[in-house]
């Protein structure tokens, strides 16, 4: 089941990271419904194997709006989709903030178990960055889904927000390592 899972997870991530391309050329050569089933099909593999009820519900209800995705037909509906995702990720890294530790202190400490004062208060500025990328994101998404700016937004969901975060990624990881490596 391990490796079922681990396989699902990679197929999810695969697939999640090529939706946008999915969508804009799938849309015109197979349609709606089946893009959709696959994607439900995917979300219920995950459910079924989530380790945890937090998990499992997420996988479900982005499942069941994906089943009714293809219920109804909507292809500008299928465009949402990286903002649920997205969504999710920032309700992930805000909802951190209102507890003791926040995500990417919870990462550092896995490098770094006794994580000085100064370095839980950068991991809480990291984690707000974050919060305000996912924030962006969504708006610019949202706003080129409704003014229909499909190849717009193909670019923007399949490779800008991607180069943007790896950026983000990278360059908090670089001046970690050569700006604050002294302080921590």
């Amino acid at each position: 089941m391990s490796r079922l899972y681990t396989a699902t997870n990679i197929c999810l991530t695969v697939v999640s990271v090529i939706y946008p391309l999915i969508w804009y050329f799938g849309q015109q050569y197979i349609g709606v419904t089946p893009i959709a089933v696959l994607m439900a099909v995917i979300w219920l593999m995950r459910a079924c194997l989530a380790r945890t009820s937090y998990h499992r519900m997420i996988s479900s209800v982005v499942m069941v709006i994906f089943l009714c995705l293809a219920f109804i037909r909507s292809a500008t509906a299928m465009y949402w989709y990286p903002v649920m995702v997205s969504m999710m990720m920032l309700l992930i890294f805000a909802g951190s903030l209102f507890s003791s530790q926040s995500l990417i202190e919870r990462l550092a400490r896995f490098k770094m178990p006794d994580l000085p004062p100064s370095g839980v208060r950068y991991t809480r500025k990291v984690t707000q960055i974050w919060v305000m990328f996912f924030i962006m994101n969504i708006l610019i998404t949202t706003v080129l889904i409704v003014t229909e700016q499909w190849q717009a937004w193909t670019v923007y969901t399949g490779i800008v927000a991607y180069v943007l975060m790896g950026v983000l990624f990278v360059g908090e990881f670089l001046y970690r390592q050569f700006c604050l490596k002294k302080e921590m």
